[in-house]
């Protein structure tokens, strides 16, 4: 119920009413039934300004740390992100990814729409970084078309580090659904789901029209200051998607 009021009364008006998003290939968002929005992730603003443009719920996996701050505040924050249809997720280690992939297909089972960004954290420089192949993996497991999302100028609105946005036009944009059916049952191969992955993030690149980082986000914030950060570059998203094996 918070949901709705959040997005229809409080704060999503006000959100139109300020960053008077553009909204592209809106159509491509399915009306009913389940699917992925897959998007790069450039803002904390990100959160809330997608949604309000869509006309269905969407549910985000979100970092745990939002949900898990100290004091008064921390409880306030958690219980904002659960009211706007936020679950939190554990992104550290292997088990913590299983268990994203297992809230993410309980949304989808219920045949809603699940919002996701493969790069796993907010890119610090405005680049889109490789994804996660989670997402991937949900797609083939649910059989659920994903739908491209790029977000535009909302790095420069609110980049990392700064608590108040400035207050300018962005750019929401829809990519055609990505149907993945044919390699449906091959969830468990390498391979198939690096290449689905893969195809994700070349068709957000494409929409985004960002520079490429073939390296993960959180590996790059982690590397040392004086180490130079990798080449950028489409390599590794131009791969052909593997063919089906045919018995």
């Amino acid at each position: 119920m918070f949901y709705y009021l959040l997005k229809y009364v409080l704060l999503g008006p006000l959100l139109r009413l300020l960053f008077r998003p553009r909204t592209e290939g809106l159509e491509h968002v399915p009306e009913t039934g389940a699917a992925i929005v897959a998007g790069n992730h450039l803002s904390f603003s990100d959160h809330f300004l997608m949604p309000s443009v869509l006309k269905r719920r969407i549910t985000f996996l979100a970092k745990q740390e939002y949900f898990t701050g100290p004091g008064l505040k921390g409880r306030l924050t958690a219980a904002f992100f659960r009211s706007a249809g936020q679950i939190p997720v554990d992104r550290s280690g292997k088990e913590a990814g299983q268990a994203a992939i297992r809230e993410g297909l309980q949304v989808l089972s219920r045949g809603e729409l699940l919002g996701i960004y493969p790069e796993g954290t907010r890119s610090h420089d405005g680049r889109l970084y490789k994804g996660k192949v989670g997402v991937a993996v949900m797609a083939l497991k649910a059989g659920v078309p994903v739908v491209p999302c790029a977000m535009v100028g909302t790095f420069e609105i609110q980049p990392p580090g700064k608590v108040v946005p400035r207050i300018r036009r962005v750019t929401i944009r829809f990519g055609e659904p990505l149907d993945f059916s044919r390699f449906a049952g091959m969830e468990n191969e390498k391979a198939v789901v690096r290449a689905v992955t893969d195809e994700i993030m070349y068709r957000i690149l494409a929409l985004s029209g960002q520079e490429y980082v073939d390296d993960y986000a959180a590996s790059v914030k982690a590397a040392a200051p004086e180490r130079q950060p990798p080449a950028p570059g489409p390599r590794g998203l131009r791969r052909a998607l593997p063919r089906r094996r045919r018995d």
